[in-house]
């Protein structure tokens, strides 16, 4: 497997965790303080759009690694619980680096 493959799912479950913890910022400061409902619509589109980006990586990542069903839903589930993504990255950078290939190693081989 290709480095590019984990580099650009570990990019995008880092940015839709960030974007998942701004979001419930600004959900509490909409619901509970009834402020920024404009800034709480922008919000929630762009995390709307890197979710799905997000989620077009990590389901290439468990079709490469040869996930089961359950483990490649609850990585993709991951990006809508907050703090989770966090977690799940970790846990499959360390279970997927040791699998990570070189494109320089491999066409030297």
């Amino acid at each position: 497997m290709k480095k590019s493959v984990l580099t650009r799912y570990r990019v995008m479950a880092f940015a839709t965790a960030v974007m998942l913890l701004v979001l419930c910022t600004c959900m509490i400061f909409k619901y509970g303080f009834d402020k920024g409902a404009d800034l709480t619509l922008v919000v929630s589109q762009i995390h709307g759009v890197l979710f799905m980006i997000y989620l077009v990586f990590a389901f290439d990542l468990s079709s490469k690694a040869k996930w089961p069903f359950g483990k490649m839903i609850w990585v993709l589930a991951s990006g809508t619980i907050p703090l989770a993504a966090f977690f799940v990255e970790r846990k499959v950078r360390a279970e997927i680096e040791p699998l990570v290939t070189d494109g320089l190693a491999t066409a030297r081989a």
